[in-house]
């Protein structure tokens, strides 16, 4: 059993660790809302995944791997990230950001739907879901039946909880130290980093319609 959750919690940190939507977005919030913002953030993304162990476990890993759910996730996601990194961009252009206590708005339901939101978003990780992730979902009920399936998302989830915890304790910590027009850069900087992610979504989705074509 800790050979399993070990190898699963591996598997998860290698991932956690890549730049992407939820990474920007946790680092945003962490230096608006207060330190523990990505441990909130994260349950929406647990969510998310509970739901795609589930789907793949029984049967719609090939509906999510096709190149229709793939376009469709990555029009519909890329178009999100654009519209939020604009916003975050804004935002900070016309100096409307304002940092707010760590007491107050913790456990926002918006950030925990973000983190779930952020998380579908990315053609990239329902894709790894739908086949990598598949594979150890396997193998884990082959050895374990359905404990090892549990196991495995708890291995799995606690890597998350791991990452993006510590950033999120790291940049809010931090955030005091932070202010006025580097506070703004910052906040700019990561909306275009959302930009880019989504631009290449879209991008990508394009070109596999362009491909079928």
């Amino acid at each position: 059993m800790l050979a399993l959750y070990f190898s699963a919690f591996v598997v998860g940190f290698s991932g956690a660790i890549m730049p992407g939507p939820v990474m920007t977005y946790t680092i945003e919030k962490a230096l608006v809302k207060g330190r523990h913002t990505g441990l909130v953030i994260i349950v929406g993304h647990a969510i998310l995944e509970i739901a795609l162990i589930f789907s793949v476990f029984f049967g719609f890993g090939i509906i999510l791997k096709s190149n229709p759910a793939q376009i469709i996730i990555g029009l519909l996601g890329g178009a999100l990230l654009v519209y939020m990194g604009f916003n975050m961009v804004f935002t900070a252009r016309k100096n409307n950001i304002a940092i707010q206590s760590n007491s107050k708005n913790r456990f926002s339901n918006n950030v925990i739907l973000s983190g779930f939101f952020l998380s579908a978003s990315n053609p990239y990780f329902i894709l790894w879901w739908a086949v990598v992730g598949l594979s150890f979902i396997i193998q884990s009920y082959d050895k374990l039946g359905y404990i090892g399936v549990l196991i495995y998302f708890f291995g799995h989830i606690s890597a998350d909880f791991m990452i993006y915890g510590t950033i999120s304790f790291l940049v809010g910590s931090a955030k005091k130290f932070i202010q006025g027009r580097a506070y703004r850069i910052i906040i700019a900087s990561l909306g275009c980093a959302m930009i880019c992610f989504g631009a290449k979504f879209i991008l990508v989705a394009i070109n596999t319609i362009n491909i079928k074509m």
